[in-house]
This record gives C-alpha cells, structure tokens and sequence, in this order.
C-alpha cells in the first residue's frame, strides 16, 4: 500500500478527477462572481463596469447586511455546537448498543437522506400554532399559555427554529464520522485505562476524546464551513422573515440577485461569504495546530 501511494502519477490519477470537479464547480464560480462584483448589471441590460462600488455599499451603505451577518454568526454557532454535540452522543450512543444497531445507526441517519422540502414541512408541522404542533402540545401540557407559542414568525424565536432544524438534519452525518472514529480506537488502549481505574465518563474525557481530537478538528471545520453556506431548509421555514430577524447572508445574497436582479450586488456578497468561510478555516487550523503535531 504505501509502495502504491509512493507513486504520484497514481496518487494524481487518483486525484485528478476530484480536483476538476472542485475547479469547476466551486473555483471557477467563485472568479466570475468576484469579475461580476464590480458590475453593475440586471442580467438583461448592458454590464456596467462601477468598480468597488458594490463593495462600498455593502460594508458601509448597508445595515441589513450586517444584520444579516449577525444572524449568521448566531446561527453557526448554535447550528455547530447542535450537530457535533448531537453527532458524538449518537455515536456514543450506538457504541454501548449490542442488539439491532443497524436499525438505530438508520433511524439517526434517515433525516440527512429526506429532501430539504420533505424537512421543511415535517418542522412546519412541529412548530405550528393552528392546528397545534407537536412541539406546543407537548409545551402546553406544562404550561397552557406555550400552546400559542409562534416559533417561526415571532422574531425572537425565527432563527432559533431554524437553526433548530437546519442542526437535527445534519447530525446523523457527525454520528457516522464519530461513531467510525470511536469503533477504531484500539481495544488495548480502551482495557489498560480501564485496569488504571477508568471508566464512565473519565473513560471518554481522559482517553477516547483526546484520541479522535483531529476527527472532532475535522468535523468543526465541515459543520462551520456548511453553516455559512446553509440556505434551504432556513429558507423554506422562514424567508428570512419576520422582516430580518432570520434573514442568513446567504439567503440576502440571493433575494439581490435573484429577486432585486442585482446580480452584481448579489456577486460581492457571494464573494465576502467565500472568503469568511476561508478565514474561520484557516483561523481553526492555526488555533488548534501545536507544536509538532
């Protein structure tokens, strides 16, 4: 195996296919909203050449922006700690089950596989007020007043559901990747801490925890770089609505676009959302790279 991974023509042959679908579907994109960004164009009319004008008006001339970058940042916060703390207690979940954990291991992943349509209309039903939802009529039980609760047009409450739904979606992807990672700690490790006294939760603090860091490492930067880019199932809930108070800079970035048919404007706000997502990256690897690692 590593006589065949020595070989760079194959290890290129390997790669090369996945490099051109990066360059194509993601690299290329992204240089022609940063020529677009200094346009000015409806997508009919002639393009107008303005220069950072665009960027201009997004940074200083336009305050939903920086709502909606506020909103963001909430949202990938709360939508990160969401799917990796509900990914790793699913993983160690499955890990102490013995009997049909195939079917466990399905149940977890079934939301990642359902559409984003199909997910949108289950949370719809879960948050609603008329009829009652499922999550007010468990509430109101405890307090009569929580059977009116409007989770997706009250504006305190819009991102929260959102990003409710948006994290249970993707934390079946987490339990895979956690779960993966767990099952290949060596047993020996696992049976000598044990001998030293180790168990329960001192078992995953002191021992497997520290062993899958760089998985853990892995799956923030997946989870952050898939926040800032998340659009549909917000989108579906909400639109951005009650006014801006769930309003995601992706989805600002396409109502400029596609609905103002300001395809320019739309442009710089696509460009500033890449190159935020390259900054935490590279931010997180700097953070958690040691010395020698």
């Amino acid at each position: 195996m590593n006589k065949f991974l020595s070989n760079k023509l194959a290890v290129i042959t390997f790669l090369l296919p996945a490099i051109l679908v990066y360059l194509l579907t993601v690299f290329l994109p992204l240089i022609w909203s940063l020529g677009y960004s200094f346009y000015s164009w409806n997508g009919l009319t002639e393009m107008k050449f303005i220069g950072l004008e665009n960027y201009g008006k997004l940074f200083f001339n336009d305050s939903v922006f920086w709502k909606t970058l506020w909103n963001t940042l909430k949202f990938t916060v709360l939508n990160t700690f969401i799917q990796i703390f509900l990914g790793l207690i699913m993983a160690i979940l499955l890990t102490y089950i013995r009997r049909s954990r195939e079917l466990f291991q399905t149940i977890y992943f079934t939301p990642v596989i359902i559409s984003t349509v199909a997910i949108a209309e289950i949370f719809s039903n879960i948050y609603s007020v008329n009829p009652v939802g499922l999550l007010n009529y468990v509430l109101g039980l405890i307090n009569e007043d929580w059977y009116t609760i409007e989770w997706l047009t009250n504006p305190n409450l819009s991102l929260l559901s959102g990003t409710i739904a948006e994290g249970y979606r993707y934390a079946g992807v987490y339990m895979v990747i956690f779960y993966a990672a767990l099952i290949a700690i060596p047993e020996e490790i696992i049976e000598a801490a044990k001998i030293d006294g180790a168990s329960g939760w001192n078992l995953y603090k002191w021992i497997k925890l520290p062993l899958i860091k760089p998985v853990f490492i892995t799956c923030v930067v997946l989870v952050l770089n898939g926040s800032l880019k998340a659009f549909d199932v917000p989108y579906l809930l909400t639109q951005g609505g009650p006014g801006t108070s769930s309003e995601l800079t992706i989805t600002y970035m396409y109502k400029e676009a596609f609905s103002s048919l300001s395809y320019g404007y739309g442009s710089a706000i696509a460009v500033f959302i890449a190159l935020l997502s390259f900054l935490i990256i590279i931010l997180i690897f700097l953070f958690t790279r040691r010395k020698g690692d």
